[in-house]
C-alpha cells in the first residue's frame, strides 16, 4: 500500500487488451504471441498482466530473470515462459519451475548439463539466443557447431527454439542494418533445420518489429513495449493505448510572491505571484530528479502544470498559476491524457524508463 491511498498506477486491461489485438491484426494467423512480462510487466503487475495476456491468447510469456517465472508459475500461469538472463546458481529453479532458459553462452549450457543428473526430467527445453548486431547477449554465427557438440553430450537438452533480438526496428534510418540482421538469423534458423531432428520455434522481432518488418514475424513475436501502449518513435505511439496511468493528488496549495524560492537548493525561483500545488509523489516513488525544474508537466483538472524546483524523494511541487484547482484535486502524472511523452517534454528519455521505474510502494489498481 503506498503512503498516500490517493496516489496510485491505474491498470486499464481494456487498453491492454486493444493493444494486444492491435498487434495480433499485424501478423499472420499461425503466428504465435510471447508477450514480454519482465520488470513487473514493464512497472505494472506481472501477475495480473500475464493471466490477462494468457487469457487474450499469448501462447508464451517472456521474463527477465528465473525469480519472476517462479512468481507467475506460483500464481498459477502455465503456459511455457522464456526466461531472458537466467542465473547459473537457480537453475534448480528454472528445472523445477519448468521454465525455459534463454542459453546465450557455453558456460550456462555447460552448467545446465551438470544440474540435469539432480532432477528427475526426461526433457528440457531451451531457446537459443543468436548475436545478429545488438553485440548484447547471444553466440555468434560462428559457434554454432560447438552447440551441436553440447546437445550430442546431453540428449535431454532440446532446442525449443532459436531466437535474436533486433537493435534499431523503429528506426526508419537502420532498414538496411535490420534487413542484414533478419539475414544472419535467417541462416542460424536454416543451420538448426538441417541438423535437428525435431521442429523449433524462430523469433526475432520486438514491438517495432512486429509493426515494421512483417516478413520476419517467423513461427513468433515477442510484444514488450507495444502492449503497454508505447513503441520506439512517434507514429508507433499514436497506434497504441496507454495502460498504466499514474495519479494522485493535490496535498497543499500556497501562493508565494516573486523572489520566493521552492524546493532544496531554491532552484526555483519565483519571477512573480505564483500558485505552487504540492503532490505527494516523489524520487523515491520512481518520479526522477531529472524531471525537475521545468523538465516535465503533470495534467491538473485538464491543465498542464510544470514540475518547478528539485523533485523531493516523497514530493514534487508544481506551478498551478492560472488553473482552477483545490486540495484534494486529483492530477495525472502521466497516462491516457498526458502520456509519457507529453509528460517528459524535453523527451530526456524513453517510456520504457519511466513507466518501469515506478516503485512498488504505488497502489496498483485495476480500472
Amino acid at each position: 500500500m503506498s503512503k498516500v491511498l490517493e496516489t496510485r498506477l491505474e491498470i486499464d486491461l481494456k487498453a491492454l487488451e486493444y493493444n494486444f489485438n492491435f498487434l495480433k491484426s499485424n501478423l499472420s494467423p499461425k503466428t504465435k504471441m510471447m508477450g514480454v512480462v519482465k520488470a513487473f510487466a514493464y512497472g505494472t503487475d506481472s501477475i495480473i498482466i500475464g493471466k490477462q495476456l494468457v487469457k487474450l491468447g499469448a501462447e508464451h510469456l517472456a521474463v527477465a530473470y528465473i525469480e519472476e517465472g517462479v512468481r507467475l508459475r506460483e500464481a498459477g500461469v502455465q503456459v511455457p515462459i522464456l526466461v531472458f538472463y537466467p542465473q547459473l546458481e537457480e537453475i534448480h529453479n528454472l528445472i523445477d519451475y519448468q521454465l525455459t532458459p534463454s542459453v546465450y553462452t557455453h558456460r550456462f549450457l555447460e552448467g545446465l548439463c551438470k544440474e540435469l543428473p539432480h532432477h528427475e526430467v526426461n526433457e528440457i527445453g531451451i531457446h537459443l539466443k543468436i548475436n545478429t548486431g545488438l553485440n548484447r547477449l547471444g553466440f555468434e554465427l560462428t559457434e554454432l557447431d560447438s552447440i551441436l557438440n553440447h546437445l550430442e553430450v546431453e540428449p535431454k537438452i532440446k532446442v525449443a527454439g532459436v531466437f535474436s533480438h533486433l537493435a534499431a526496428s523503429g528506426n526508419t534510418n537502420e532498414i538496411e542494418f535490420t534487413k542484414a540482421q533478419i539475414n544472419k538469423f535467417t541462416e542460424a534458423k536454416t543451420f538448426f533445420e538441417t541438423h535437428l531432428e525435431y521442429n523449433f520455434l524462430c523469433h526475432i522481432c520486438n514491438s517495432s518489429g512486429i509493426l515494421n518488418f512483417p516478413e520476419a514475424e517467423f513461427d513468433m513475436v515477442r510484444a514488450g513495449i507495444a502492449l503497454y501502449g508505447y513503441g520506439n518513435n512517434p507514429t508507433e505511439h499514436k497506434l497504441l493505448k496507454a495502460v498504466a496511468s499514474l495519479k494522485t493528488v493535490i496535498a497543499q496549495l500556497r501562493t508565494i510572491e516573486k523572489g520566493e524560492s521552492v524546493g532544496y537548493e531554491r532552484k526555483f525561483k519565483a519571477e512573480h505571484t505564483t500558485k505552487i500545488a504540492t503532490l505527494p509523489l516523489g524520487y523515491a516513488d520512481g518520479i526522477s530528479r531529472i524531471f525537475g525544474n521545468g523538465k516535465a508537466r503533470v495534467l491538473v483538472n485538464g491543465k498542464k502544470a510544470p514540475i518547478i524546483g528539485n523533485v523531493c524523494m516523497d514530493t514534487l511541487m508544481v506551478d498551478v498559476t492560472g488553473i482552477d484547482c483545490k486540495e484534494g484535486d486529483e492530477v495525472e502524472v502521466f497516462g491516457k491524457n498526458n502520456t509519457v511523452i507529453d509528460f517528459d517534454i524535453e523527451q530526456q528519455t524513453i517510456p520504457y524508463e519511466v513507466i518501469t521505474r515506478i516503485s512498488q510502494r504505488v497502489t496498483r489498481v485495476l480500472v
